[in-house]
């Protein structure tokens, strides 16, 4: 029987979710259900959300930080399998991407406690961040077989740096469902390409020059059954004299990021993976970092500020001759 084809329809999806929006940008055969879709992908994006907010009181998440240790908390596969993530990238990056930095962010004025950096909260949470206790990965104990984990410190968890990759790695889950081959997956500074576009040409994604206040593009990479993510200091971060310090948390100085280093761009085919990776090399800086990412065999793009200017870094497709110009 000979193959029918037909002219693909481009549809635009989106909606707001985690304090900004979701889009999807699709190839589809007509006829399809665009508003049954439109309501699948909000539907998978709101159940992180509700899960795994530090925003909203009655989260799961907010439900394992106000445990007491020692305690089992019965969570839902769905954040169970982005803490087993989250603890595993913690341990390969040396801590570099640590989920236990709740009370610093709040601290600061970056998360829901306070807008403002507080002195006296931040020498209290720098303070049990630094206490001596097990490293988080070893401090939290997930039994996803049970559906539960449990605090061995007093922890206070925040998946900010990587809730929003697996948001876009869900929507993926849902368009593959509904036999959507070719689609463009994008949430904040995250995205997913499933497949290529229906033309077989790849999609083409802006890499952002890291510039506060307006938006502006440094280069382009080509994505098919590829995720990319953007970590970096220009869109939230705190002016202190001469100084920026992103909204990004070090777990191991107990303050925020302080280092060149500008953006990280990096490249997996997870996005979950993708977002904390990008998130442990902005912390590491460039040295420590670009060390990291040989190790990891992971293909990242770097810019840093020097000298009053942007030096770029590449690794992998992000190399000479790489992806970005």
């Amino acid at each position: 029987m000979p193959k029918t084809f037909f002219k693909p329809q481009r549809l635009t999806l989106h909606g707001p979710t985690m304090g900004t929006r979701w889009s999807v940008t699709c190839d589809v055969p007509p006829g399809t259900d665009a508003h049954a879709l439109e309501q699948a992908l909000a539907a998978a994006v709101q159940q992180v959300d509700a899960q795994m907010s530090p925003w909203l009181a009655g989260s799961d998440l907010n439900r394992l930080n106000h445990a007491a240790p020692g305690a089992w908390v019965t969570l839902p596969p769905e954040i169970l399998e982005v803490l087993a993530c989250a603890l595993d990238i913690c341990r390969l990056s040396g801590g570099a991407f640590d989920p236990a930095v709740g009370a610093l962010v709040d601290a600061w004025g970056f998360g829901a406690a306070r807008d403002a950096p507080d002195a006296a909260a931040i020498r209290a949470a720098a303070a049990v961040a630094g206490a001596p206790r097990p490293p988080t990965h070893q401090a939290l104990e997930i039994d996803r077989a049970a559906g539960r984990a449990r605090k061995h410190a007093p922890l206070q968890l925040d998946l900010c740096g990587i809730a929003k990759g697996y948001g876009v790695d869900r929507m993926a889950d849902v368009l593959r469902q509904h036999a959507v081959e070719h689609a463009l997956v994008a949430l904040d500074g995250e995205l997913r390409a499933v497949g290529a576009q229906a033309s077989g040409q790849p999609w083409a994604v802006a890499v952002e020059s890291p510039q506060a206040g307006r938006r502006a593009v440094h280069g382009v990479v080509d994505l098919q059954d590829l995720a990319v993510a953007t970590s970096g200091d220009y869109r939230r971060y705190l002016q202190v004299g001469s100084e920026r310090l992103a909204h990004t948390m070090d777990a191991r100085r107990t303050a925020p990021v302080r280092n060149e280093v500008a953006s990280v761009t990096v490249l997996a085919r997870q996005c979950m993976h993708a977002d904390a990776w990008a998130t442990a090399l902005l912390v590491a800086g460039p040295g420590e970092g670009l060390a990291l990412a040989q190790r990891m065999g992971l293909e990242a793009l770097w810019l840093l500020r020097r000298g009053g200017g942007l030096v770029t870094l590449g690794l992998g497709r992000f190399g000479a001759g790489g992806a970005t110009p």
